[in-house]
């Protein structure tokens, strides 16, 4: 396995070792020694998995006082993965990473706790898996825009209208949303 360092040093995309052949494929998605000799100790405590068609975008989500931490990853389809920084004391305050994930790459992202969280579907019937550090805590979680401008993440939407949940199409610029110290 690889953990490689992003723009934001913190966030790392995971490379698994794939052993295949004409039967199929093996690797491994999760070892707590081989994540901690990557400078990745952490304790996870529930895995998510989502469906969505091509379009969807969900996020970008946090926890406030119940951050959790995400090692994500795509089963089927593709998605443009997004992490932003959150941390107003951190150099990389409002700066985001993006990566592609896929079923073919199958790379996966660490987002750390302390990052808002979001992704877009780039093919039908994608499936999404994530695993946490710690529970989902629906009181907690705050929502920023998908397009805020100060972020500007680059989306790679090819001129098409996401498809937004309620509480995504009502999340809060940056400069109005509560992050962390």
């Amino acid at each position: 396995m690889k953990a490689i360092a992003t723009a934001i040093p913190e966030v790392k995309i995971i490379e698994p070792r794939v052993f295949g052949d004409d039967r199929g494929f093996f690797m491994e998605t999760w070892n707590v020694t081989s994540f901690a000799a990557a400078g990745l100790d952490c304790q996870f405590v529930q895995d998510n998995h989502s469906r969505s068609s091509a379009g969807v975008l969900r996020g970008l989500h946090y926890q406030l006082t119940q951050p959790q931490g995400k090692l994500v990853r795509v089963t089927a389809g593709r998605v443009f993965d997004v992490a932003v920084d959150l941390r107003r004391s951190s150099p990389t305050f409002g700066n985001w990473v993006g990566v592609e994930l896929s079923s073919e790459n199958k790379k996966m992202l660490w987002v750390p706790p302390g990052f808002a969280h979001g992704f877009v579907t780039l093919e039908d019937d994608t499936d999404f898996l994530y695993k946490c550090t710690n529970f989902y805590a629906p009181k907690d979680e705050r929502c920023i825009q998908w397009n805020d401008p100060e972020i500007a993440i680059e989306w790679p939407l090819g001129g098409i209208t996401p498809i937004l949940s309620a509480k995504d199409h009502a999340g809060l610029p940056l400069t109005q949303a509560e992050v962390y110290p």
